[in-house]
């Protein structure tokens, strides 16, 4: 929290000093060119310009200087109003007022395996708790890591990668300021794809000759007009200013094809180079951010210079849009083939590249993602992976819930699968959650939510939250046998994990309870690992007939001094107290 209120007081004061140097250049604008009309005034007006026409010079070289100066503190004053909105964010976060952050809810799938039945996407969801992507790429890397389990190697190396960038806290806010000054969405990354697979375009050899000599003739023409006064050289300059306009449009096709896609998202292009820069710049120990950086070296040449210098080709194609500015500058110098032809040698250079470069951002992105959450939770701790089937937890909690609030639990799951019991409101349900979800943040190298860990990484397979389909003419119970029979169809082929929470809900009774004792037997069968919360207490007898596979644990109402309490506090054996009738009889319904 210190470092949050600290790095928020340094930007609002660097925000105020950038606020009132930007409004100083803006004044300074305004001054030169209210001078630079007076100017060309007295100019039109009087004899003796030589000293008028080198002021005027100099207001036009300081004006673009000016604006150059103008976008530079525009750049800086965006930096510094994402940086502190960052630290106020995370300041609200941790204070519990809000989660000011996307919940991801694009990525919600009812079919997932898990992320629909433990809150992986959607309002107050795991992601929408940790997520502090900013790009479009940012956010599907991170979702996709959430919704699938890692090879060991990869884990590793994530773990690493983790640990080293929660220890860097001004990077991760530079990389998340960059991407929030100028956001980007789907929309634009599709259009910059579009653009890559858009068929290179082509340009005579005898064009580059004409678009070389054509301007070189335009100067020399025009300074013998100057200096001899012949009107034959001034004639002959706008003949070739004429054919320069000329010559133009027949690129103009090939111009407007190629900038289709790309209007408008320089900025947004420069960007992507910056936060490359920052990840090139940055002091790595860890394999895994070592071989990122590595990647953003193409041909000898880093991907931030060549990112900018893209940014840099969109932005001076774009300006042909300038009816003005376009038939100036191409009259004079055939601005934009020049620039469409230095466009088409970067693409053919460097195309191939942008997805991979792409690509590494968005990682990095999910990564500090991670990183931001052991920062925020220090006593998070990363797993010890083995290969003995053995999952263990010292002090397990949800990694959502208020620290001053959640209670932990050990557990280790030898025998492999559980039978749980206890009564509504007691923690089973939350319990169920926070063992699926530490297994998932485990799964993608993130930390966990517990004091020590040692896990096997297995697929996680969940029913705890099904709905009707209406659409599809679903019932809850279909939908639900649907599942169990996909849980089965994966244990077949793979060991996982499994979380089955109060089964069978749409049947009687009976139907019920032999239906779950003949899912727990296959569960069996299939070497299933994981539990099973349950409200019927003779399904429990089945650890006697399986005790090297079952075990019955059961989280206890307490009643003292005629009051219902729970201590949310995991226990061996079989729930006993009847806290339903207690409180239904408490409250006058019997």
């Amino acid at each position: 929290m210190e470092f949050y209120k600290k790095q928020k007081e340094i930007y609002i004061s660097e925000l105020k000093k950038l606020n009132r140097r930007y409004n100083f250049i803006s004044l300074s604008r305004l001054i030169i060119a209210i001078a630079t009309i007076v100017l060309l005034y007295f100019i039109l007006n009087s004899k003796h310009t030589t000293v008028i026409v080198c002021l005027l010079l100099f207001c036009i070289v300081e004006f673009i200087l000016l604006m150059n100066r103008h976008v530079l503190v525009r750049n800086k004053r965006l930096r510094a109003e994402a940086i502190v909105k960052i630290n106020e964010d995370e300041i609200d976060y941790l204070l519990h007022n809000k989660i000011p952050f996307e919940e991801g809810n694009e990525f919600t799938d009812h079919t997932h395996p898990y992320s629909y039945d433990l809150d992986i996407f959607g309002n107050k969801s795991l992601f929408h708790n940790i997520n502090r992507t900013q790009t479009f790429k940012g956010k599907q890397k991170l979702a996709a890591l959430l919704k699938k389990l890692l090879p060991e190697e990869e884990i590793l190396l994530n773990q690493h990668a983790v640990k080293e960038l929660s220890g860097k806290p001004e990077f991760r806010q530079e990389i998340m300021a960059l991407g929030k000054a100028y956001r980007d969405s789907e929309e634009i990354h599709e259009r910059l794809l579009n653009w890559i697979n858009i068929p290179l375009g082509k340009i005579a050899p005898l064009s580059v000759i004409i678009a070389l000599t054509t301007p070189a003739l335009f100067i020399i023409s025009l300074a013998i007009y100057f200096i001899t006064n012949n009107s034959l050289f001034s004639t002959l300059s706008g003949w070739i200013f004429g054919f320069n306009l000329v010559f133009i449009l027949s690129y103009l096709k090939m111009i407007k094809q190629e900038t289709q896609h790309t209007t408008d998202i320089h900025n947004i292009i420069h960007n992507y180079g910056l936060i490359i820069d920052q990840i090139e710049n940055e002091k790595f120990e860890y394999e895994k951010l070592k071989s990122l950086q590595d990647k953003l070296v193409y041909e000898g040449k880093t991907a931030g210079s060549q990112i900018k210098k893209l940014a840099s080709l969109f932005s001076k194609l774009d300006s042909i849009n300038n009816a003005f500015g376009a038939a100036l500058l191409n009259g004079l110098m055939l601005y934009h083939f020049h620039a469409l032809k230095s466009l088409l040698k970067w693409k053919k250079e460097h195309s191939a590249a942008i997805i991979l470069w792409l690509d590494i951002i968005a990682e990095i992105e999910a990564l500090n993602s991670f990183a931001n959450l052991h920062y925020n939770n220090p006593d998070f701790t990363f797993p010890l992976l083995n290969d003995e089937n053995k999952i263990e937890f010292k002090n397990l909690a949800h990694p959502l819930l208020n620290k001053e609030g959640r209670i932990g639990n050990n557990i280790n799951f030898d025998p492999d699968f559980m039978i749980l019991t206890g009564s509504n409101m007691s923690g089973k349900s939350t319990f169920l959650r926070s063992l699926g979800i530490n297994m998932i943040l485990a799964g993608a190298g993130a930390p966990v939510c517990a004091e020590e860990a040692n896990i096997n990484p297995l697929p996680v397979l969940v029913s705890m939250r099904l709905s009707d389909s209406l659409s599809d003419s679903e019932s809850y119970f279909f939908a639900e046998v649907k599942r169990l029979r996909f849980i089965m169809d994966e244990l077949k082929k793979n060991k996982a994990f499994v979380l089955l929470d109060e089964i069978l809900r749409g049947t009687n009774s009976e139907d019920k309870r032999t239906g779950t004792i003949k899912v727990i037997k296959r569960m069996i069968v299939l070497n299933a690992v994981g539990a099973i919360a349950t409200h019927d207490i003779e399904v429990c007898n089945l650890t006697d007939e399986y005790p090297q596979k079952l075990i019955n644990r059961c989280f206890e109402a307490q009643i003292e001094n005629n009051e219902l309490y729970f201590d949310y506090c995991l226990r061996d054996g079989i729930c006993k107290n009847k806290s339903a009738t207690f409180l239904m009889e408490k409250m006058g319904v019997i």
